[in-house]
């Protein structure tokens, strides 16, 4: 045996195991600008890019992380629906794509109710998560509303609506598009009852979301460089023949023509929550007290 063999030949064998190990989600490049971003770094920088601000998106825990006093709240259960209620196949079964879904993330559908305390008010949240088939909005996601709405109105709360969605869900057909004025009359409910309903629409806030519930908050907050719209930008070139602004469908577009009230980094998001809460929010405070689940 030489020194080749003995000495050399391990270390390099060591070198290439060592190199398995290291994880491959360490860097993530920025869609925008295109540098390098330490995971570690965008993590704390709450997934905003560091070189130019662009605003990636967030997982729904770091999104209620984020929202909720000391990252503490209850999730609400969203009631049973029926699964499959069209027995929808196209290159996969719609009840494998649901357990596919769920084995990535965790959870039943794309809704996910939470109640907490945002500056010391209890506010109810209702969250579309984009990591969930496009957080598209099915049968679940209107039934989400209404339970949103009744707990929003028990408790007194403000309710705050968080959209990241492509739109209706096809799988679900004329199903899906019901939950439009299904949500909207939940919204209605909350709004009779003289709450405050806010809505923060994040990338990509689109289709059958956006023509219903996303668009009717008494404040409607954006991220920068949101999309936000119904049809998609070829979409609308192609039925209206003409070349669209670079930034059309974007939140700093939608400022500037009156359809939202604010732009809002989301570095400043929550401290603007709290801000609009102390103004808009009744004075009396729930006395209801919040438990949380550890």
């Amino acid at each position: 045996m030489s020194w080749l063999t003995d000495v050399v030949r391990p270390k390099i064998k060591a070198l290439i195991h060592k190199k398995k190990d290291i994880p491959d989600n360490l860097w993530s490049k920025c869609p925008k600008c295109e540098h390098m971003l330490f995971h570690r770094d965008l993590v704390a920088n709450h997934h905003v890019c560091h070189y130019c601000q662009k605003h990636l998106r967030l997982s729904a825990q770091d999104r209620l992380n984020l929202l909720f006093d000391d990252q503490k709240y209850v999730e609400i259960d969203v009631p049973e629906v029926k699964q499959d209620p069209l027995q929808f196949k196209d290159s996969k079964r719609y009840t494998d794509r649901l357990k596919s879904y769920r084995q990535k993330t965790g959870r039943k559908d794309s809704v996910i109710l939470a109640y907490g305390l945002i500056g010391g008010k209890s506010t109810v949240v209702y969250l579309l998560d984009f990591n969930f088939m496009g957080g598209s909005m099915g049968m679940a996601a209107g039934k989400g509303m209404l339970v949103a709405a009744e707990k929003a109105i028990q408790t007194n709360s403000p309710l705050l609506v968080v959209t990241g969605s492509g739109g209706a869900r096809m799988q679900e057909g004329i199903l899906s598009l019901m939950q439009m004025p299904r949500t909207t009359i939940a919204v209605s409910q909350v709004k009779e009852a003289g709450l405050p309903y806010i809505t923060l629409l994040t990338d990509p806030t689109t289709g059958g979301v956006s023509a219903s519930f996303a668009m009717l908050g008494d404040i409607a907050i954006a991220e920068p460089g949101a999309i936000i719209g119904f049809a998609g930008r070829r979409v609308v070139e192609d039925t209206v023949r003409q070349k669209l602004p670079e930034d059309f469908q974007t939140a700093e577009y939608l400022l500037d023509h009156g359809m939202i009230d604010m732009v809002v980094h989301r570095h400043k998001l929550r401290e603007n929550l709290i801000t609009l809460f102390s103004h808009i929010c009744s004075k009396k405070e729930t006395t209801k007290a919040l438990q949380y689940s550890e």
